[in-house]
């Protein structure tokens, strides 16, 4: 005889029974891998069976810190989001880290700016040897822009040259309220396609900072209308976007900023404020302007900061990107009339 969990023995009918339903529930459980699911570049891919409790939180990496905002304002306290390029780091530069490899090697998910902005990014994602992470691409589905304004290329005085080209387009979508919220979209697609418990939580914060956007979106069309065409000279071909958007010039001096404007970058500005007759020129926080100093001075033009949000004192608040936009706008304003 054999006893049941409440003490009474099992008939050999019974015990029949038993073996046939612990068959079935064998049966039911099925497992499956499925290798680097990229939700931005393949749509026709099937992410892997990552379902996670309604209670539990996927880890999600983001690499940069306006993809990071953008990533942590639609997931919120669902997932556990973190950064990969510190935000004090600029993107263009950076050369990964092992802390960098063991963030991807044990998240779920990655999001990522895409646009040939991360060229590091392949080499680490290979090296952490993940085969069940699945990449979210922000900026799949907007229409680039390769050129829209007019770059200054020529090498420095001192052997340096400031151009970087990149090759999929200007990646600086995110300073365009617009496309930022195609980014919001994308990003809110791909963590209910790999953490479909949490849809409606995504859905719901998506859909709160899309409105802020709007929002956004409506102010700088109301306030620079007033000034139409617009030319800016800027120290970083970071701006095409919003120029586009808002009836704006930018012209750019280099395309790539160093920490240090060398004279020759200042002698460009020199001819570019005067050839296209501008209005304002911008730099950047955290660039050395000792040397725009005079040259303001010298051209009747106030030199005022642009921020390109690839950098930050340290704030990661997703509300840090409608402060620094509202800031830019009001920066804009001031320099266009």
């Amino acid at each position: 005889m054999i006893w049941n969990h409440l003490g009474r023995r099992t008939s050999k009918k019974n015990r029949g029974i038993l073996s046939l339903m612990a068959l079935l529930l064998l049966s039911v459980t099925v497992g499956c891998n499925q290798s680097n699911t990229d939700i931005g570049e393949t749509s026709e891919q099937t992410p892997p069976a990552q379902e996670a409790a309604a209670t539990e939180k996927i880890k999600v990496v983001a690499t940069i810190l306006p993809t990071y905002l953008f990533t942590k304002a639609v997931a919120g306290d669902a997932a556990d989001v973190s950064i990969l390029v510190p935000p004090t780091t600029d993107v263009h530069d950076y050369q990964s880290t092992p802390d960098n490899v063991k963030a991807i090697s044990t998240a779920s998910i990655l999001v990522k700016n895409g646009l040939g902005l991360e060229e590091f990014l392949d080499n680490t994602v290979k090296n952490a040897e993940n085969p069940n992470l699945i990449i979210i691409d922000a900026s799949k589905g907007i229409k680039i822009i390769d050129k829209i304004s007019p770059v200054d290329e020529t090498v420095t005085e001192d052997g340096h040259d400031h151009d970087h080209d990149h090759a999929d387009g200007n990646p600086h979508v995110w300073l365009d309220p617009v496309l930022v919220k195609q980014q919001v979209t994308n990003i809110r697609d791909g963590l209910i396609a790999a953490n479909s418990a949490n849809k409606a939580t995504y859905e719901a914060n998506a859909a709160a900072y899309i409105q802020e956007l709007d929002n956004l979106d409506q102010e700088f069309q109301q306030t620079l209308q007033k000034t139409p065409n617009c030319t800016f000279i800027t120290f970083h071909d970071a701006f095409p976007y919003l120029a586009q958007r808002y009836n704006l010039k930018q012209v750019a001096v280099v395309q790539l900023p160093e920490d240090q404007l060398s004279p020759a970058d200042v002698q460009k500005a020199v001819k570019a404020v005067k050839k296209y007759n501008a209005k304002a020129l911008f730099s950047e926080p955290g660039v050395d302007n000792k040397l725009l100093t005079s040259l303001g001075k010298d051209l009747n033009v106030t030199v005022r900061n642009l921020d390109s949000l690839e950098t930050t004192g340290g704030d990661t608040n997703p509300q840090y990107y409608f402060q620094a936009m509202k800031a830019n706008l009001q920066t804009l304003e001031a320099g266009c009339k």
